[in-house]
């Protein structure tokens, strides 16, 4: 009798064992499926600031260009979690008509610009930790890339 009462034991532990482990199997996959949603919003919600930030940049720029050298003003604006780097005119921080935000996204690299009609050159390669920064942005006669050409310079205030 009491080696019945043993092996029924080993039996609904057993039985316990296997419920759990369906459940387990089930429940796994959804919780996958849950932190792979939640990483792309983030990247989603990062590309939407990210495109506010350079809309803010490209549209100060475009009315310290309209009114020509010495006008200047600061901007304050907020760099999203994960950015990588930003351009001002190019890919090489020269002269062009661009503010490029690249953002680390779950797959690969996402590149979020905003175009200006002025010419626009600067450096802002400092600023890739999150967080809210002041920009100078600043009409100038002479590009510093490029003497010949007359343009907006943003950079950071430090």
């Amino acid at each position: 009798m009491e080696g019945n009462k043993t092996g029924e034991k080993a039996q609904s532990s057993f039985e316990l064992l296997i419920t759990l482990a369906f459940g387990l199997v089930i429940l796994i996959p959804i919780v996958v499926i849950a932190f792979v949603q939640i990483a792309n919003s983030n990247a989603s919600l990062a590309s939407v600031e990210a495109q506010q930030a350079a809309n803010k940049l490209s549209s100060v720029a475009t009315l310290i260009g309209s009114e020509g050298p010495p006008a200047r003003q600061l901007v304050q604006v907020s760099v999203p979690e994960g950015v990588k780097s930003i351009y001002i005119g190019n890919t090489n921080n020269g002269v062009g008509h661009e503010i490029i935000f690249v953002i680390v996204a779950p797959i690969n690299l996402s590149y979020i610009t905003a175009y200006t009609p002025v010419n626009v050159s600067g450096n802002l390669s400092t600023l890739t930790s999150q967080g809210t920064y002041l920009i100078n942005v600043t009409a100038t006669g002479q590009c510093q890339s490029n003497l010949n050409l007359s343009c907006v310079y943003l950079s950071p205030v430090t």
